[in-house]
């Protein structure tokens, strides 16, 4: 079995998810076959793996840094949110259905014995397994059944890496208030604490670092300076947009309406990696802005529930005055079935039952049903005749005389459709805006100037620079020595 090591976090949003990533690739450069895991995931970005289900957007980073496909045992139980309440429950890349918090809270350590089964199976055929929790390590009101930070490393007794943000203020409170409060059982398991995201002169922290572990009785690692360059990388959650505070400075806009249950946002990061875009993402009880160039819908989780939220916003006002003005719209996915005519839902898959009236810019209806369409696809767009890629991850049939006019042709079949007019897209395809041609073409054709960026290249070459910057910033021989092969209690 491989060794194992596992990550938590003082909180949510300290930095787990990029320090796996930067290891991951570090370490696969030292030759080291490596395997990222993560046991629970609560997040709306996601993707599709190679053994056709989906995981969390941030363990499909994490096994591209480790220079492998992503599959499903790598994020064995994913929780997507669709109301303040409940989510989807996928389980090993299938969708299972949905339930309320607290009955999932309640059972969810039936499910242990799936991510075991997964850890297992990543563990058989790697050197080295490094883990990542969830949220914070120090939720003892969520310790009874958990299966995502201290219930799966107890069941394995994995050692852990306890991580805290510095740029939170109280960073030394927050990593020694860790063991007052959690059980003393689980303290034992912490090897090592970790203080990331610092900016400054470290000596300046050299007293922090022995305070924390003399009141930890473990080694205080770091501190790990903050990584700029991550907002270059796909985000793992809805969180990053509250921190998206430099819209650029480019010449061409592209207005995006923050919806509640905004999914697969990442769609967005090669458009705002563009120089010559800027990107606004536009916050609930403001107008989409006059001067945009372009306004691209989203993806949602809860489609009829966002196109309500829309609506009460005004920006279907918004969105209508600006087809009139002869500018264009891109949907993606739920964007895409909004567009339409109608979107039924008489399962109730996503929400209570019923039907609701599209914005009617794409003679297409929708009909949401069970089955989850999932799958990496390349193809045609109509328009450019460029090669597209991406992934399909969508419940619901689309259909309409427009199909005449479709997106792209992916296998000789159509796929999405265009307006009459031209100025309205639709599609499911995921991911597409980072197949260059194809996004240098749509900017072009509607004035916006473009660079020969290579958006895929961009995000190697910023994982190896993140593995450079540990390998800098870290003593990986310590770490790596902590690292020990999981035993079954």
């Amino acid at each position: 079995m491989a060794k194992s090591l596992m990550f938590m976090g003082t909180g949510s949003d300290v930095g787990k998810s990029l320090i796996v990533a930067g290891l991951c690739r570090a370490f696969a450069d030292r030759g080291l076959n490596v395997a990222p895991f993560k046991p629970q995931n609560m997040s709306n970005n996601a993707a599709v793996t190679a053994d056709g289900g989906e995981i969390g957007r941030a363990q499909a980073l994490q096994a591209r840094a480790a220079r492998r496909k992503p599959l499903t045992a790598m994020n064995p139980v994913l929780l997507k949110p669709e109301h303040e309440s409940g989510a989807q429950l996928v389980v090993r890349g299938n969708r299972v259905g949905s339930f309320p918090a607290r009955e999932y809270w309640q059972g969810r350590g039936e499910l242990l014995p799936r991510v075991l089964g997964a850890f297992d199976e990543l563990a058989a055929e790697a050197d080295l397994v490094l883990v990542e929790g969830a949220g914070s390590a120090s939720e003892v009101n969520l310790r009874h059944n958990d299966i995502a930070n201290f219930g799966f490393a107890r069941a394995v007794n994995l050692p852990v890496v306890l991580i805290g943000d510095i740029q939170r203020g109280g960073v030394i409170a927050s990593l020694v208030g860790t063991f007052a409060v959690i059980d003393p059982a689980d303290a034992k398991l912490i090897a090592a604490t970790l203080v990331n995201k610092f900016q400054g002169d470290p000596s300046l922290f050299e007293e922090g670092r022995r305070f924390i572990a003399g009141r930890t009785g473990v080694p205080c690692l770091g501190p790990v300076p903050f990584f700029a360059d991550a907002r270059k990388l796909p985000a793992e959650d809805v969180l990053a947009l509250d921190q998206k505070s430099d819209p650029g400075q480019g010449g061409f806009v592209i207005a995006v309406p923050r919806l509640p249950r905004i999914a697969n946002f990442d769609d967005l990061d090669p458009l705002e990696a563009e120089p010559g875009v800027t990107l606004v993402i536009v916050e609930p009880g403001l107008p989409l802005p006059r001067n945009a160039d372009l306004i691209v819908l989203p993806g949602s989780k809860a489609t009829r529930a966002d196109l309500a939220a829309l609506r009460h916003n005004g920006w279907d006002i918004d969105i209508l005055a600006h087809h009139r003005a002869g500018r264009p719209v891109f949907g993606i996915c739920g964007g895409y079935q909004m567009l339409g005519r109608t979107i039924a839902d008489p399962d109730g898959i996503e929400g209570p039952p019923g039907t609701s009236p599209g914005l009617g810019l794409l003679d297409v209806e929708t009909v949401l049903g069970p089955a989850k369409q999932l799958g990496l696809v390349s193809g045609t767009n109509e328009m450019t005749g460029t090669e597209i890629s991406g992934y399909h991850m969508h419940m619901g049939v689309t259909t309409g005389p427009e199909y005449a006019m479709p997106f792209a042709w992916i296998d000789g079949a159509p796929e999405g459709t265009v307006s009459d007019d031209g100025l309205v897209t639709g599609t499911y395809l995921h991911g597409v805006f980072a197949s260059d041609a194809f996004r240098r073409e749509l900017l072009a054709g509607r004035g916006a100037e473009v660079s020969g960026q290579a958006y895929e290249a961009s995000i190697e070459a910023t994982l190896d620079a993140l593995a450079a910057h540990l390998e800098t910033q870290l003593d990986l021989d310590a770490l790596l020595a902590l690292a020990r092969a999981p035993e079954r209690g």
